[in-house]
């Protein structure tokens, strides 16, 4: 046997972070899934079977349960945790720990993993684990340097005062038992309440914290987070940089009753254009939460026509109450100009999706697929152990599985396979597989053109930038570098895609249609699925203009067979399995049937634009034409806002190259003199275009079409500058 126990380095350390986290309150409610564990309390009831089933579903859900900070007494009651006693059993060591927790966040005292223990052998296993309260045991002095060194460090107060509450659990064979139990604490014990989020961050010691924690703590704790001990001004004055040098940029700030910080969110201007091309499919991203020490940063994501993650906006949420989540979702939208996405992606939170629902009511809502596999890792971790290969066959199931047929077949396989029937968390989720599995939902356009297809979270963005000293400021202009070089990054696979051809696999016309309308990473994954295309037995079912077409793998598994409509007048065909629907590209199976039926092009709607080299290609006037006349652009903020839009595309498309950058610093130039000109003399706005349609525009002769994006030729400049002047009230 060995024992885990905590070094003697580390133990200030833990004793701050464990308290601040196991009084994770109100914002976190039972949705705390990455500080003192990964899940909510579970009341196990093992003399009935269905019980156990029930508090498993109620698991699942946890995230859903309103949050305290409501006010809502009647609720409050009604979870009142049940008290720990020798022998009560429990489905694994998690289980042991959302339940000590929610007892220990009841009573009012923080606590700790004290110890545990692992088997020997080449496994390792957990087989014992005891919860402390963080007063147990007694703080070890550091002896003073004997080196002759100066030191500066404060003696800093210590927790640990010889408290010996705690419960142990050990493994007994499929489940876990208390084995150990001291209910009684040496010390008074803090209100029994929920506070506010915390997190370790620029705070006072821990004594002066507990002892702030009055009938407000939500309110005190919040205020040393952003408030005079704090950063707060520090994000006030990154804010107003932000919007000094990004008039687009958008930023609002929710204060509480006491007129502290809550949730503070800001979108700048090319998160609004990202936005614009790519905001039909969205993440709300809250994967702070996987990292203990993370401030509670949130941000809006999605998909560019790269494959690469943009953002499309951020925010500090304090609280994760349905209050916080409606009016940042609200904000949100605002700052977007009102334009709901088609879909959302998120964690499992039922304040978060209560307030989706009110919000964003056209939208289709879903949980993350990677959050709920990961949850599942966490909660079949023995099983896991035991059969290395059960992770692989859930994962492949849920992700590689065709039809909706195959994948509850392989399901209920698996749980037969490896005796799972009854383990009420598999249960919960299958309860509500049409709530994350993409099966489900392939009707709704999600932008995921791959099965295995995962974004870029802000998690991998903290692994490699943030630890517990990083600062706010450091953390912000850290997160700023991150979003410049991902624009490089953006610009840079713009260049190559046009620079560079994609490399076809077959003299297909339709192949190399693709290859030039699509980037490269979007073809490529379009490039698998006409490979695979050829593979499949097609065979039509029914004649006449709109013709039918059965589409199968193998004949002799007729389970994966899939439909394919096609009409040919229209040429358009329609699929069974809705892939195009769900990820915007043709599926195998459309694409076998057009080699048969058209071999030479694809129509032009089977092309979304968002995946094509031209998704940010805009032509000014045909969005911003009618403008100028619209009732929106009665007042100076809405003609400004219109106006910001134009010269943000113009800097967007201007900053490409070198060559580009010169011409439209030109163009720029002589429009600002126009516009200058009309100013003092608007009556001669009347003769504009006799004066300025034939102006030659000079263009270094450096430039080349090969410098140039496809659409930025000579020609092309020349044409938009000809137009502006038609269009004085525009630019």
């Amino acid at each position: 046997m060995e024992d885990d126990e905590r070094g003697d380095g580390d133990e200030l350390i833990a004793d701050y972070v464990d308290c601040l986290m196991s009084l994770d309150t109100n914002s976190r409610s039972c949705q705390n899934d990455a500080l003192i564990l990964e899940g909510a309390p579970d009341d196990v009831d093992d003399d009935a079977a269905a019980a156990a089933a029930a508090a498993a579903e109620q698991d699942v859900m946890r995230d859903f349960a309103p949050g305290d900070g409501d006010g809502d007494g009647d609720a409050d009651a009604e979870n009142d945790p049940k008290e720990p006693v020798l022998g009560m059993t429990f489905e694994s060591d998690e289980a042991a720990k959302m339940f000590y927790n929610e007892y220990a966040r009841w009573l009012g005292f923080p606590f700790r993993v004290g110890r545990s223990r692992r088997s020997k052998g080449m496994e390792e296993v957990v087989i014992m684990k005891r919860f402390v309260c963080s007063r147990e045991g007694a703080h070890k002095k550091k002896q003073p340097s004997t080196s002759g060194e100066a030191t500066s460090k404060r003696e800093r107060a210590s927790m640990r005062e010889g408290c010996n509450a705690m419960m142990e659990v050990v493994r007994d064979k499929d489940h876990w038992v208390v084995s150990k139990l001291e209910k009684a604490h040496n010390h008074s014990l803090g209100i029994g309440t929920r506070y506010g989020y915390l997190r370790a961050r620029g705070l006072p010691d821990v004594s002066n914290k507990i002892a702030a924690m009055g009938s407000d703590g939500t309110a005190s704790l919040r205020q040393n987070f952003l408030g005079e001990t704090g950063d707060g001004q520090g994000l006030l004055d990154y804010l107003k940089k932000k919007q000094a040098n990004d008039p687009r940029c958008s930023h609002a700030i929710q204060v509480d009753k006491n007129g502290c910080l809550m949730n503070v969110f800001w979108a700048d201007s090319r998160a609004k254009e990202a936005y614009r091309h790519f905001g039909d499919a969205v993440t709300f991203d809250t994967s702070y939460k996987k990292t203990k020490y993370m401030m509670p940063f949130v941000t809006f994501s999605g998909v560019n026509h790269h494959l690469q993650t943009v953002i499309f906006g951020c925010a500090f949420l304090m609280e994760e109450t349905e209050s916080s989540f409606s009016w940042l979702f609200e904000t949100w939208l605002a700052a977007m100009g009102g334009k709901a996405p088609g879909s959302l992606v998120t964690d499992q939170n039922r304040a978060m999706k209560a307030a989706i629902g009110k919000v964003f009511p056209d939208t289709c809502h879903r949980f993350c697929k990677w959050y709920i596999l990961s949850r599942t890792k966490q909660k079949l971790g023995h099983a896991y152990s035991e059969h290395p290969d059960l992770r692989d066959e859930i994962e492949s199931c849920v992700i590689e599985s065709e039809t909706i047929s195959t994948f509850e077949t392989s399901w209920m396989s698996i749980l037969e396979k490896y005796d799972l029937r009854k383990h009420a968390w598999l249960q919960a989720i299958y309860n509500i597989r049409q709530k994350w599995v993409p099966l489900y939902m392939m009707g709704t356009f999600f932008a995921e053109i791959s099965p295995t297809q995962k974004l870029e979270t802000m998690n991998d963005f903290y692994k490699k930038y943030f630890n517990t000293k990083t600062t706010l400021e450091v953390f912000l202009n850290q997160f700023d570098s991150t979003m410049t070089s991902r624009y490089e990054n953006e610009a840079q696979a713009d260049i190559d895609t046009r620079l560079n051809e994609a490399t076809t696999r077959t003299a297909s016309p339709i192949e190399k249609q693709a290859a030039s309308t699509y980037t490269k990473a979007v073809f490529s994954r379009f490039q698998e699925e006409f490979t695979e295309s050829l593979g499949y037995i097609i065979q039509k079912t029914e004649e006449g203009r709109v013709s039918k077409f059965s589409i199968t793998k193998d004949e002799d598994d007729p389970s994966d067979t899939f439909c394919v409509t096609y009409n040919a007048s229209s040429k358009m065909a329609k699929c069974s399995c809705k892939y195009f629907k769900f990820s915007g590209i043709l599926c195998r199976h459309i694409l076998g049937v057009f080699i048969i039926v058209d071999p030479r092009t694809l129509p032009p709607d089977y092309f979304l634009k968002r995946w094509t080299r031209n998704a940010r290609h805009d032509e000014l006037l045909e969005d911003n034409s009618n403008n100028h006349k619209d009732a929106t652009c009665q007042s100076i903020t809405s003609r400004y806002n219109v106006l910001c839009a134009d010269a943000i595309r113009c800097a967007d498309k201007g900053s490409a190259s070198k060559a580009v950058y010169k011409a439209a610093k030109d163009i720029l130039q002589k429009a600002y003199e126009e516009i200058i000109a009309y100013e003092r003399n608007p009556g001669r706005g009347l003769q504009r275009d006799a004066i300025n349609i034939n102006e030659d525009i000079t263009i270094d002769d450096t430039m080349n079409d090969q410098s140039l994006p496809d659409f930025w030729t000579k020609d092309y400049i020349k044409g938009i500058w000809h137009q502006k002047c038609k269009e004085p009230k525009i630019f």
